[in-house]
Formats: C-alpha cells, structure tokens, sequence
C-alpha cells in the first residue's frame, strides 16, 4: 500500500486519504487530499470529486459526502470554484459554504482561496496539479491554491501569502504550509519553451529545479522544488514547509493521474478551519 515519509495515509475501508502531518497537531483544522480510492463511481472515476465532467453528478456529490464525513465535515461546508491554471485567489465566507457542491458553483477563474471563517471548507480540484496548503495558527486563517506549471510559474504561492497578509495580518514567519501530492520531478516532462519560463522566473534555483530528460528537446521540472522556493522567498521558515514524496504519476494506481493514464477522475485538496 501507499507510503509517505512526509504525509500520513489514512485508511478507512475501501477509502484511502493523505493528512499533513503539521496541521494535525495544531488541532485546528480537518483537511485532506484524497485519493481515487473509496468513491461511487464506476471506474474509471472512483472516488472523482470533479465538478464538470462526464461522470454521474449523483455520483460526485455522493463522493463529496464520503469524504466531507470521513474527515468530520459536511458537504454543505465546502466551497468550489472553477479553475485555470492562473493566479486569481478569492475571499469566501459563510455565504460560499456549499457552492459548487450542494448548490451551484458561481466563482469562476478562481485558482486560490481563503478565508478565515471555521466551517468553510476550501476545496481545489486536481490531476497531477500541486495542492499548496497555508494555515496561521496564529491568526486563525487558511488558504488553498491550485498549482499547475503556470500557477507555479506565476508564483500563486507568494500571491496567497501576499494576501493573507493583507487580509489576515498573517506574518509569513507563523504560516505552515504543504506541497501536497502531485506529478513528481521523476515523471514532469515539459519541452523547451515550458524549461525556458521556468528558467527565466527562477534564474538562482534553475540548476535544481530543471534537468535534462532523455528525449531531445526535454526537460524534467521539479514542481515541488518550485513552490518551496516560492514559500521561502516570501519568509515562510523552512521547518514550516512539509513538502510531499508521492508522486500521482508514479502511483496512478491510487491517485488519478491525467498525466499518466489521462484519467478522467479528479482528486480534491480540502482545508477547513473548525
């Protein structure tokens, strides 16, 4: 089965779902990043938590409550908005709490949320795309972002640590932070023209986060890398970082992969404050 030295893997029955480690201990959050493991739908889906799509929307909201309720929320908690692979990020409250899962999703292009209100539950939807997790312990606050390579291009990390300093009064020094489950440095290959963005945004960092693949004109990028070197740069400690070791594409078996296996099944990376 499943193993992480980074991140716990919680099994419950046939559901399988990966917990940062960090933000167990503070006590004040439930959250997750879920597998493709457990759900209602028929294969290929599995437990598919995508909002569009061609799967059953009876199913996905089945999904939804399997989840919500495995890790002591509920469906109507949960806040989705309609991703990118850009750099928005939107404040949502009590009057978010189910859009996009019981009621109808109304936040377009959208790839980061916040919030500090308890039992609003954030949710960003995944295929090999990096989860990013942020929580002030202090300030009681939360955000979530969806990376992909042009979230993280873009540097989403540092926009969601901007904002919850503007909006939270949130000190970079106080934040934890997860780079969760995703497409691995082993298994991202991008052409030229992807290397060259990432070389000109992260000119210091280019040795460790770009490599030669074998094929002519490729390059292996490492996503993880990319989004803590984002984090630190912002002032989020290193001790504060807990950076995955599960790769999507590596273990399609357990994760949706679009990668991979072009799975049509979407994961979801939940954050909400008790």
């Amino acid at each position: 089965m499943l193993e992480s030295k980074t991140l716990t893997v919680q099994e419950e029955g046939e559901l399988c779902y990966i917990t940062i480690p960090a933000f167990e201990k503070t006590g004040l959050v439930r959250h997750c990043f879920t597998t493709r493991l457990g759900g209602v739908s028929p294969e290929p889906y599995g437990m598919n938590l995508g909002i569009s799509g061609a799967d059953a929307p009876e199913n996905v909201r089945r999904n939804y409550e399997r989840i919500a309720y495995a890790i002591g929320s509920f469906p109507g908690n949960l806040v989705v908005s309609a991703q990118v692979h850009g750099t928005e990020i939107l404040r949502v409250g009590v009057l978010d709490r189910g859009k996009g899962v019981v009621f109808p999703r109304e936040m377009e292009a959208i790839d980061g949320l916040i919030t500090d209100r308890s039992q609003v539950g954030l949710v960003t939807i995944h295929a090999d795309c990096v989860p990013l997790f942020f929580l002030d312990p202090r300030r009681k606050a939360i955000g979530l972002a969806h990376a992909g390579w042009r979230g993280t291009v873009g540097k989403i990390g540092a926009k969601m640590i901007r904002r919850m300093q503007e909006d939270f009064g949130s000190d970079p020094a106080d934040l934890l932070t997860a780079i969760g489950p995703s497409i691995g440095p082993c298994c991202f290959e991008v052409g030229e023209d992807v290397a060259q963005q990432f070389e000109s945004v992260f000119m210091d960092q280019r040795a460790e986060l770009i490599r030669p693949a074998k094929s002519s004109g490729k390059f292996y990028v490492d996503l993880w890398e990319a989004n803590r070197q984002t984090m630190l740069s912002e002032g989020v400690l290193p001790e504060h970082i807990t950076v995955t070791d599960l790769c999507t594409a590596c273990h399609s078996d357990v994760f949706h992969s679009h990668r991979k296996t072009k799975s049509p099944g979407r994961m979801a990376a939940i954050l909400e404050l008790i």
